[in-house]
């Protein structure tokens, strides 16, 4: 049973412990990668993004655009870049346009 504090917290400290002490932050990066690639890209680019995936350190994206692949693959340091700036951390180091 978990312990309790005779201090008053905010509802968000407590949220963050919980998070570390039950080892959840890995899949709280994993959403929020899929959050920042939605906002950052538009409309534009997400009705051809299928899929986006982060294991590791690499984000993995699918679309079904041969051509906006292709297009993106020259910007791949750059989306990379925004998305840690999204993210506050340096969290992908690869991305990988399927």
């Amino acid at each position: 049973m978990a312990k309790r504090h005779s201090e008053h917290i905010s509802l968000s400290e407590a949220l963050k412990a919980f998070i570390e002490q039950n080892k959840l932050q890995s899949g709280m990066d994993k959403i929020d990668v899929r959050e920042a690639w939605k906002q950052l890209m538009g409309n534009g680019i997400n009705n051809y993004t299928a899929d986006v995936q982060l294991k590791g350190d690499t984000l993995y994206v699918n679309l079904t655009s041969s051509v906006l692949r292709e297009e993106l693959s020259y910007g791949r340091q750059k989306i990379i870049q925004m998305v840690n700036d999204e993210l506050g951390k340096a969290l992908v180091k690869n991305l990988i346009l399927r």
